[in-house]
């Protein structure tokens, strides 16, 4: 299921062939210094098929980021309901990513989150956009802001999700966008 192109990328759901590249950005200490812990093989095949499953069934989720010219597979972007129960209403969209360590710097996450901002906004007919990384994470909070992207420091959280013993991991910043505010600048 093809979700958008941009020039230089095609946004899709998964498909077999992409569980290696998935298990590679879920397993990469790199890629994932700002989560608790790395994916086994099993572990990254069974949020594949979760993630896989959600996009067939409600056109949301971290859909796969792939070369345009080629369709090989670099990581993903998305559009998904958030999963931190207590802290975002329930029916909130985040938007995320997360790509390969070899194909970072060249502003496909830019890319992509511009189209999925026009897309979740003016064709899902969206009030409001969250993120949420670790306030350290300037990396992410970077692209947050690229793509336009508001900081909220009065919505910011420690995730229940992080462990105790990982103080590191738990406060996350947040940044959003609503329709409101896409209409009055749109930057895609």
């Amino acid at each position: 299921m093809l979700i958008l192109k941009t020039p230089r990328l095609i946004i899709r759901n998964w498909r077999d062939d992409d569980r290696d590249l998935f298990h590679e950005i879920n397993s990469d200490p790199v890629v994932m210094e700002y989560f608790p812990h790395r994916r086994d093989r099993a572990e990254s095949d069974a949020l594949f098929d979760f993630n896989r499953s959600r996009i067939t069934e409600r056109g949301f989720g971290f859909y796969a980021l792939a070369l345009a010219e080629t369709d090989e597979p670099i990581g993903f972007c998305g559009l998904a309901l958030v999963t931190v129960s207590g802290i975002f209403a329930d029916d909130a969209i985040e938007i995320g990513w997360r790509l390969a360590h070899r194909h970072w710097g060249k502003g496909y996450v830019t890319e992509a989150g511009r189209a999925l901002l026009r897309y979740g906004f003016e064709t899902r007919g969206l009030d409001e956009i969250v993120s949420f990384a670790v306030t350290q994470n300037r990396r992410s909070t970077a692209v947050m802001e690229r793509i336009g992207l508001k900081r909220q420091p009065e919505r910011d959280f420690d995730s229940p999700r992080i462990p105790d013993d990982m103080p590191h991991l738990k406060r996350h910043a947040v940044y959003a966008l609503t329709a409101e505010e896409w209409r009055a600048a749109p930057l895609a």
